[in-house]
């Protein structure tokens, strides 16, 4: 399950708040031992006769707090070892983390995007965890799991969680308009549009009947896969055509038009949180979240949210959907602690008390053993999420391939060009055209 949008530079991040689906740039806890927000350097040194890891992510003062007490239970365990804990906001942590390798500096366990990881690893920046078979465990992934950071044969990190994106429907809205909510396992795209449209005609557009992000990738992947294509493929190329592209800008565009998807201009900086999204403040009927921030939308929408699949699964091309995860924990190959940093991954992995103490910040617990352990521990909501995420790993999906070199900016320039159709100044036609210049260029240039 992807936790939140991953971080970006430049537009991606800036632009809207709305679709950032975990509240990020709080200040660290106090309290937290060796835990800071924001990080500048001193990965792991030696601490006396024992050893000293640098760990980074991004994240917020709640998945902190969360991800410190699982680490409690390793250091208790392993007295040797000390862990120097650093977190970012989400929109600075990729610029930070490169100036930490271009510095020689790199942390010893990190958070890695997935669309940053082939870059890393074809600079021989990643430990390649074949290299220590003996020292972590990852019999217990699924085939998509343990594909995630494969490249060429190597593995390159392991997913810190895994995750899916849904659909959210607020119940009390389909109520109040008198809107049947659809059967999330068999709706479709038209589906949705009928839905959207009839809460907001029933509500005189003061609710819009649906809202989800045009230039999240998660979202476009999905919708790329069920016309039968990828959006990279296997070989790291771009495998989208420009029709797809355009029927993916038509499909918000002829909503917009229509008023069942709000007008241009909408959607503004509102802040990260929950709490703070436009389905939460009741402008919003529905939305596509990361399934393992459930618990956190529908507390903020007073617990009238249904979790569906994305539509169109039954009548695409194929499915559409499939396994992901919102980043994954990479070694630097120039740890000066290799063993010790793949012994924290593993205890992340594969130790039931690691998953109960940071729950499911990260999403579902990589390991099918250890997800199915917690389960009893879990919110209901966290359960439901949970239970969502297992049904799709049973399921035949379609695997998610590496993000290529270059793939990283594609996110960026989707963002600028999803604007110009938004308000007119692109045709989708026009802006579908772009983008596969612009992303081939990106991949191949």
């Amino acid at each position: 399950m992807t936790t939140e949008r991953p971080p970006a530079s430049g537009s991606e991040f800036n632009r809207r708040n709305l679709f950032k689906l975990s509240g990020l740039g709080l200040a660290a806890v106090p309290g937290l031992a060796a835990c800071g927000r924001g990080f500048g350097g001193g990965g792991g040194d030696e601490s006396g006769d024992g050893v000293t890891l640098n760990m980074v992510w991004w994240g917020d003062a709640t998945r902190a707090e969360k991800t410190q007490a699982a680490l409690d239970i390793f250091t208790e365990a392993n007295p040797g070892i000390t862990i120097k804990v650093e977190y970012q906001d989400s929109g600075p942590y990729q610029d930070k983390l490169a100036t930490r390798f271009a510095a020689n500096d790199a942390p010893d366990l990190m958070a890695m995007r997935m669309d940053s990881l082939r870059e890393y690893a074809d600079r021989g920046a990643l430990l390649d965890l074949n290299e220590y078979a003996d020292d972590i465990d990852l019999s217990g992934l699924s085939e998509n799991a343990a594909n995630l950071a494969e490249v060429d044969g190597s593995v390159f990190g392991v997913p810190a969680g895994l995750n899916a994106v849904g659909f959210v429907i607020r119940k009390d809205f389909a109520e109040q308009y008198d809107v049947a909510v659809p059967d999330g396992n068999t709706w479709s795209w038209d589906d949705l549009a009928a839905f959207a449209q009839a809460v907001s005609d029933a509500s005189g557009q003061e609710v819009y009947g649906t809202g989800y992000d045009v230039q999240t990738l998660q979202n476009l992947v999905v919708w790329v896969r069920q016309q039968g294509e990828d959006l990279f493929t296997e070989d790291g190329r771009l495998g989208v055509s420009a029709g797809t592209m355009q029927a993916w800008f038509e499909l918000a565009d002829g909503m917009r038009r229509s008023g069942a998807y709000p007008p241009a201009g909408f959607f503004e900086e509102i802040g990260g949180g929950a709490d703070q999204s436009y389905i939460a403040q009741g402008k919003l009927a529905s939305q596509i979240i990361p399934t393992n921030n459930f618990l956190g939308y529908n507390e903020a929408c007073g617990g009238n949210l249904a979790l569906l699949r994305i539509p169109g699964e039954t009548q695409a091309v194929r499915r559409g959907q499939s396994v992901d995860c919102p980043h994954l924990w990479s070694v630097a190959a120039a740890s000066k602690h290799p063993k010790e940093a793949v012994k924290l991954l593993d205890f992340l992995t594969n130790d039931p008390e690691a998953s109960l103490a940071t729950g499911t910040t990260r999403g579902v617990p990589a390991s099918a053993a250890v997800a199915e352990e917690i389960k009893g521990s879990l919110e209901p909501d966290d359960l439901a999420a949970t239970e969502y995420l297992m049904g799709l790993q049973a399921e035949d999906l379609p695997r998610s391939y590496t993000y290529p070199p270059g793939g990283s900016a594609i996110a960026d320039f989707l963002d600028v060009i999803a604007v110009e159709v938004e308000f007119g100044r692109q045709s989708p036609a026009d802006g579908a055209a772009q983008f596969i210049a612009e992303a081939t260029a990106a991949i191949e240039g």
